[in-house]
């Protein structure tokens, strides 16, 4: 079986020797086991022009061999019935540079990280199908659509701000902070990948001791929206800055251009990157909002709740705000600040925290339009999304320990935010 399976590997390498590259989504997260942080930092890279070329040479062998792992998976099963699995391919490796030399430019480590990619994507593919959900099976990778390769034991070496890898060149870093190489601390994995012709370096850290920042006995509770950013339940509201509708303009110019400009000419490929980046621009700004906000309801919070949102319902009209406002991230965002620093997060149903009165608890309907809570019962007038967040901090420390509850010495929040 094993040689059968290779003599279909190398048939289906003559097939694909030109094809191409999708973009691997790099999601830089902190997990906190025991006390103890597996971080992730990311730095700017700035190689010379013989590594940027050899790199795009890297790349572009590691996205031949997920496609031609991918077809190898698709025939074996169509003509026998049975699945590879990633152990089975890995150890077809060896054989398979020998056939094809051109591959031992690239490291080995990074040709099995390749395989494992693809056995995530098989995964993810038959857990969706269990679930219920739209399948998606795993694609083929177009012509510049694969985008990073990851180096894991050996391989690179790290000389102040230079990365060194064997066989591909030197990648100057803009090292904007150090990384925390002190007790037990070490570098587990270095992925090297390209964003719009930006290039950039992903240490992944284990042991990393955490910043536990002293307790301060307060809670908070917080609500999203459309309207503004969040408004939380001491009353402080955070502008939406709205930075898609602010760009909307020149993207829909870019847009438009694009899809008047020939296939394949220099021209296109001009304005396509002139529009991605203006695409990444917009999500830096959000992604640099976000960030200081969850850094500012970190510090001064020990308690933090807000809605558990496992999908937010679409409304005509709202549906590119909503997006736009990029909620799920901003709570990801919070969740592994607040993992660091040891604070608590707790996530409470949804469900009529807008039309439950944090008054006296009676039900009051109304809809979207609808920007005041006035209830007919207590008498309670106020603002909508307070109203929102009260609820969501009663729920939130219901359960919880009471020198949660102790608000006594509340925040100055004048001025924090820039509208």
């Amino acid at each position: 079986m094993n040689i059968y399976q290779n003599k279909i590997f190398i048939f289906i390498i003559i097939n694909y020797l030109f094809l191409s590259k999708i973009l691997v989504y790099i999601t830089c997260i902190t997990i906190v086991e025991n006390n103890i942080l597996i971080k992730t930092y990311k730095f700017r890279a700035y190689p010379n022009k013989a590594t940027e070329a050899q790199t795009s040479i890297v790349l572009e062998l590691c996205r031949q061999m997920y496609n031609l792992a991918l077809e190898q998976r698709i025939m074996i099963y169509k003509q026998s019935k049975k699945s590879l699995s990633c152990y089975d391919q890995q150890n077809q490796l060896p054989d398979f540079k020998k056939e094809f030399p051109q591959f031992k430019q690239v490291p080995s480590q990074s040709l099995q990280d390749v395989l494992q990619r693809l056995d995530k994507a098989y995964q993810a593919f038959f857990r969706r199908v269990k679930t219920g959900k739209i399948s998606g099976f795993p694609r083929f990778k177009g012509y510049q659509r694969y985008d990073s390769f990851t180096l894991t034991q050996y391989g690179y070496k790290l000389e102040e701000s230079n990365l060194i890898l064997t066989n591909v060149g030197v990648f100057k870093l803009k090292l904007h902070r150090q990384i925390p190489l002190e007790a037990k601390a070490k570098i587990k994995t270095i992925t090297i990948y390209r964003k719009n012709s930006k290039w950039f370096v992903l240490f992944v850290c284990d042991n990393i001791i955490p910043k536990i920042l002293p307790k301060v006995n307060r809670s908070i509770g917080i609500d999203v929206g459309c309207e503004s950013f969040l408004t939380d339940s001491n009353g402080l509201k955070v502008e939406n800055p709205r930075f898609l509708n602010k760009s909307t303009e020149r993207i829909t110019q870019l847009s438009q251009k694009l899809s008047k400009q020939k296939m394949g000419s220099n021209r296109r490929k001009k304005t396509r990157l002139l529009l991605a980046k203006k695409h990444e621009k917009v999500s830096n700004q959000r992604l640099d909002f976000q960030h200081k906000v969850a850094k500012h309801y970190v510090k001064h919070y020990d308690l933090i709740c807000h809605e558990k949102m496992q999908a937010f319902k679409s409304f005509r009209g709202l549906n590119r705000s909503m997006r736009d406002m990029a909620w799920f991230q901003f709570f990801d965002i919070l969740s592994y600040k607040a993992e660091e620093a040891g604070r608590k997060i707790v996530k409470v149903p949804a469900k009529n925290t807008s039309q439950q009165c944090s008054g006296c608890g009676e039900i009051v309907l109304k809809d979207l339009s609808v920007r005041i809570h006035s209830c007919p019962h207590c008498k309670l007038t106020l603002d909508r999304d307070l109203n929102a967040a009260l609820n969501i901090l009663r729920l939130g420390t219901s359960l919880q320990d009471p020198t949660y509850l102790n608000n006594s010495n509340l925040v100055n929040f004048d001025n924090i935010f820039v509208k």
